[in-house]
């Protein structure tokens, strides 16, 4: 659905490792990078879509990124990764059937206060 997503964040470094870690399940790596005020981009070994974060000093908007897990312990082994890159609670693995009967998902809080969620849909 879109082609990249691009956001500020208030300590380049340390958000960067953040979702360098909590992401490395799903195979998420640098893509490209530049200046910490350019940014780096972030892709999935398949996707065609990419997160990009920058360093600003405005204070952004949360947001809620959802990302999507091929399977259940990808969901799981995110959950993990990302509290101990410094992440915070916000929701354990598990079945969401209020979503639907095979929503299985986890959320985290980033550094910036950003609710990270990683999804598998099948069953």
């Amino acid at each position: 659905m879109f082609d990249h997503v691009k956001f500020g964040v208030s300590d380049y470094a340390e958000s960067k490792a953040f979702f360098l870690k909590a992401l490395e399940p799903l195979g998420v790596a640098v893509a490209s990078e530049g200046p910490p005020t350019y940014g780096v981009e972030l892709i999935g070994p398949t996707s065609k879509a990419s997160l990009c974060l920058y360093q600003t000093e405005e204070k952004p908007a949360h947001l809620h990124l959802a990302f999507t897990a091929e399977n259940r312990q990808q969901v799981e082994a995110f959950y993990r990764a990302a509290l101990e890159a410094g992440g915070k609670d916000n929701g354990a693995p598990g079945l969401r059937p209020h979503y639907n009967a095979n929503y299985y998902a986890a959320f985290v809080i980033g550094p910036d206060g950003h609710n990270i969620e990683v999804v598998c849909q099948e069953p």
